[in-house]
């Protein structure tokens, strides 16, 4: 409405005031929603819209009782108490239509509840409503407004569905209404919603529900369950008349756009209901009570808007005319919009009916007229990119001018058809400094740097591209800086020459000059730079003093040998000896290294131990590595044995007489087996037949004279560390 809203406000007031009781009570509407937080846990909101100029302010709770019922049984599930934890103003959309006697408050209340999985798991589902009284005593669409309560409600499902979690946020719809409508004005409002998990949402008006609360109890301390008793509409209004008019009140199915002509003034509640779905099944439900003040407005006439030819002052027939925009044709066109209501203020917008993108722009978008000093015509462009193409189809857009009429404002709208030829383009070029002799042909650490420069013939900001055939760039650690000025564009390659990975020594680079023109990309032919890595390597060689598969030698007996590596490229070679299981020390190996380019010698010594000794073969790995790109590691193995010590069969005597004749008169034990690493003589016992041990020695040279027993068969029994030996001896007469 142009704003002669001061003018006719006075007798709007009267109207309005004239229309209220004495006294009011406080809700406007309200809804609850449920959202998803972690593991089982979730939040409950509830929305109260509460009437902030004829509210009582006692009647404005510190918390609210929510009930948690199952659905089916009705079976109480829990109470939970939300508390008031924001309290903020509702915009008017338009702040000029704003009127006194019309403000309303969001009231929120929220608290965490458990929604734990043993225990919502009926597939039937469950809801919470609060109850709470009362509506406003001017509201005239039903039967005694001021002790009608309200009950918020709520449905939402199991959280356990086939034995699987169950995640589901309800929707939170509809922003509040803000407005207020004009008797015999269509009055529209976007009451849709959002569910963050994308289930399907669909929209019916219902009733308003009244409930268990009234005057006498407006707080229960807890929300009975259902039914509820809906609210008792006036004669000759229903759930799908609730606010009489031409057309009456409707919602749209699936957007959740209100709309409606009303035909009576007063202060109508009514009722939404959004059901949620997901693959087709409902798995849950909002309900919305809400109320719209319809009241006189002053008359607002709607404003003209006006396209005119290109080139002419001839204004575009809608369905006649199909405008043709080019480089020949020109792109912008001039247009003419007005108002006959005074300090009107226009704005033009557009809307693409059969199309998305590029949207045409306009040089002026909005402007006040017929006020003082102000004209009472506007002008603007509108003016299309030059990368317009319909590609030969015939697009539609619809040029709209509303002015900020109340309560909603009255539009003109202007059809156009048009098609779009977009300016020529002509692709980039690129160009290297890497020629003229091609391939490049490098060796190993080489540092490869050349310029690559692209420009564009029609100025559109070009940008250059590198890739690599079969490869990466990145991967061999090529890189290409570039700086863009505009049409043209400098790169500097570099490439450090790796060892390759592979036996790939050919490495192709492709270069491109690119421009997104209208957002298309256009690319050069490519150029192809290739670079051939020349590399040639001999093996090394590796000798040594001794070419005996086999090192056999005893305990005590030192061995020694002399390695030597060489290399016809002088690269840089490594001499080292390992041992099978072992570290050199512990097999007694010393290994003494003299490495350098191109020749390499080592010395070898071995002492045998015993270490070596208690294996049957010591392997020696001797490895030449030279330091190159792609290396023959050369390696000889020798084999290391540790020889034991031979001594004669064991047949030790078994008799003596010790009568001191000079001819065995002792005991003794001279081809005892020689001690040998762990095999050492441990001990030497003799027994009598009953078990008595008569003699003890650890000395392998003793000599027992019988110790004055008498004659007759004793027992032996040679312990060493790792064997024995058992025997008799006898003690002749």
């Amino acid at each position: 409405m142009p704003r002669f809203l001061p003018r006719f406000f006075p007798v709007l007031l009267l109207l309005i005031l004239g229309a209220l009781p004495g006294w009011a009570t406080h809700i406007v509407g309200g809804e609850l929603d449920l959202q998803y937080q972690s593991g089982s846990t979730y939040r409950l909101n509830l929305n109260l819209y509460f009437d902030a100029v004829y509210g009582n302010p006692g009647a404005l709770d510190s918390d609210l009782s929510v009930g948690i019922f199952e659905k089916g049984t009705d079976r109480r599930m829990q109470n939970l108490v939300l508390p008031l934890v924001s309290n903020t103003n509702v915009a008017y959309s338009d702040i000029a239509c704003t009127l006194p006697v019309l403000s309303t408050r969001r009231i929120q209340y929220s608290g965490p509840i458990t929604l734990a999985a043993d225990r919502y798991n009926n597939p039937a589902g469950y809801y919470a409503a609060v109850e709470r009284c009362c509506r406003n005593n001017s509201i005239r669409n039903i039967r005694n407004p001021g002790n009608a309560g309200q009950t918020y409600y709520l449905e939402f499902p199991a959280v356990v569905r086939n034995g699987q979690p169950f995640i589901n946020s309800t929707p939170r719809i509809f922003p509040p209404l803000s407005d207020y409508a004009c008797r015999g004005e269509l009055f529209y409002y976007d009451f849709g919603g959002q569910d963050v998990d994308g289930d399907s949402l669909v929209y019916e008006l219902s009733t308003p529900l009244n409930g268990h609360s009234d005057t006498n109890m407006p707080k229960p301390e807890q929300a009975q369950p259902q039914p509820y008793a809906p609210i008792q509409w006036m004669p000759g209004l229903s759930v799908l008349n609730q606010i009489p008019g031409t057309p009456a009140l409707s919602v749209n199915r699936f957007s959740g756009r209100l709309e409606v002509r009303p035909s009576q003034l007063g202060l109508f509640v009514f009722g939404i209901k959004c059901s949620e779905y997901r693959k087709g099944i409902k798995i849950s439900e909002v309900r919305r009570d809400f109320q719209l003040q319809v009241i006189d407005c002053p008359r607002n006439t709607k404003p003209e808007v006006k396209v005119l030819l290109p080139g002419s002052n001839q204004p575009y027939q809608p369905g006649r005319d199909v405008l043709q925009l080019g480089p020949s044709n020109g792109r912008c066109l001039k247009l003419r919009f007005t108002d006959p209501d005074p300090t009107s203020r226009l704005s033009l917008s557009i809307r693409p009916v059969n199309f998305t993108a590029p949207l045409p722009t306009f040089t002026v978008s909005q402007g006040m007229v017929r006020t003082t000093g102000a004209p009472d015509t506007l002008f603007s462009e509108l003016c299309f990119s030059k990368c317009l193409d319909t590609k030969g189809r015939v697009y539609l857009l619809d040029v709209i001018v509303a002015d900020n009429g109340c309560s909603l404002p009255k539009r003109d709208t202007v059809r156009l058809a048009f098609t779009g030829i977009p300016d020529p383009n002509s692709v980039p070029t690129v160009a290297t400094t890497a020629g003229p002799g091609l391939p490049l042909r490098v060796r190993i650490g080489d540092l490869v740097t050349f310029q690559v420069t692209g420009r564009d013939p029609d100025s559109d900001p070009v940008t250059l591209e590198m890739i690599g055939r079969g490869f990466t760039p990145g991967s061999v650690g090529a890189t290409m800086v570039q700086n863009t000025t505009g049409a043209s564009v400098n790169g500097t390659f570099t490439w450090r020459v790796p060892c390759p990975p592979t036996d790939k020594f050919l490495y192709e680079f492709e270069f491109r000059a690119a421009a997104k023109p209208c957002d298309e990309r256009q690319a050069s032919p490519p150029i192809v730079v290739p670079i051939q890595i020349e590399y040639a390597n001999t093996p090394p060689t590796l000798t040594a003093s001794d070419a005996a598969p086999l090192i056999r030698h005893r305990l005590g007996e030192p061995y020694q040998l002399t390695l030597e590596g060489l290399d016809a490229d002088n690269d840089q070679l490594t001499l080292t000896a390992s041992v099978d299981g072992l570290t050199l020390a512990e097999a007694g190996m010393r290994f003494t290294a003299r490495n350098g380019a191109g020749k390499a010698t080592a010395t070898f010594e071995w002492d045998p131990s015993c270490t070596v000794a208690q294996r049957e073969i010591t392997e020696v790995t001797f490895q030449l590595q030279e330091t190159t790109c792609r290396p023959v590691p050369i390696s000889r193995t020798m084999r290391f044995e540790v020889l034991r010590p031979e001594y004669p069969p064991f047949m030790p005597a078994n008799i003596f007489t010790p009568n001191n004749d000079g001819n065995h008169d002792f005991f003794e034990l001279p081809t005892l087996p020689p001690d040998f690493c762990d095999s050492r003589l441990a001990n030497i016992k003799i027994f009598s037949r009953w078990g008595n041990m008569v003699y003890q020695t650890t000395n392998r040279t003793f000599k027992w004279d019988g110790g004055g027993l008498p004659a007759g068969v004793y027992f032996l029994l040679i312990e060493f560390t790792d064997k024995s030996y058992r025997g008799t001896v006898t003690i002749a007469p």
